[in-house]
């Protein structure tokens, strides 16, 4: 029998449970006839190894299939803020970069506490963040805080979110049933919050068929009404998070996409 297939991360002097942080989010994400994830076969402090995903070219029908999957996937229920089953930590990881865990009522408070706010000070403590960047965050997390500002959109449940789904977070691949094209989830921030976020993360670099891939998840769970013009706002976290890790121009397209939230009500 051939050996099995693996990939193998390692990081030595990683953060505390970094690895069995992104074991449990694997593992939750892990639900019926959703995305396929990859089996964890080993995980240690400083390492994990995973079943290697032998990838495909994506297909129009493949990307339908995943948008279908990851639809059922966010009707999986949560706490906006939680952390995978299991994680007892206060925090789990974007990058190397801490994603605090709690547990909020609602999505905008969490966001502007959880998901703005933190990496707003990092970059204001490292001398970054000029006075009138500080002022349309600043606006925004007031925003997010009133529900009447209808910033964060109408409400909804929290569900199980992958919580970093950029393009290279999902690889395409054979279902493991079936053997058509889908796509895999790898690398997860994952957590309990709203599911615009990970359809805006697909969108902020690029996903192949990403057309495709929302008229699967309409199929299933259509979005509520003025989804589009709330993508901005649900990709303003993981570019503040580029413009901790790589400066450049993250900043001004998080407080682009701060003003493009603020706006759109």
């Amino acid at each position: 029998m051939p050996a099995r297939r693996t990939w193998r991360k390692t990081r030595p002097g990683a953060p505390p449970a970094y690895y069995r942080i992104e074991a449990a989010g694997l593992d939750w994400l892990r639900v019926p006839a959703g995305p396929p994830v990859p089996e964890v076969l080993t995980v240690a402090a400083d390492r994990i190894v995973l079943q290697r995903v032998s990838t495909l070219a994506p297909t129009a029908a493949g990307c339908e299939d995943f948008g279908r999957r990851l639809a059922l996937l966010h009707q999986h229920p949560a706490s906006f803020g939680c952390a995978p089953a299991g994680v007892q930590q206060s925090s789990g990881y974007i990058a190397d970069l801490p994603l605090p865990f709690g547990r909020w009522d609602d999505f905008g408070t969490f966001y502007a506490e959880a998901r703005v706010a933190p990496y707003v000070r990092v970059l204001a403590d490292g001398g970054g963040l000029g006075g009138s960047s500080a002022a349309t965050f600043e606006a925004l997390i007031d925003a997010l805080s009133d529900p009447s500002s209808g910033v964060s959109g109408p409400g909804e449940p929290a569900s199980r979110i992958h919580g970093d789904l950029w393009s290279g977070n999902v690889l395409w691949g054979a279902d493991p049933d079936n053997g058509q094209v889908t796509g895999w989830l790898i690398d997860p921030a994952a957590h309990g919050g709203h599911r615009e976020t990970d359809l805006a993360m697909l969108a902020l670099f690029g996903l192949p068929g990403l057309d495709h891939v929302l008229a699967g998840y309409d199929q299933v769970a259509p979005l509520a009404p003025g989804w589009r013009s709330r993508t901005a706002l649900h990709q303003v976290h993981p570019l503040l998070v580029h413009a901790v890790l790589f400066g450049g121009g993250y900043l001004a397209r998080a407080r682009s996409a701060a003003v493009a939230a603020l706006r759109a009500v």
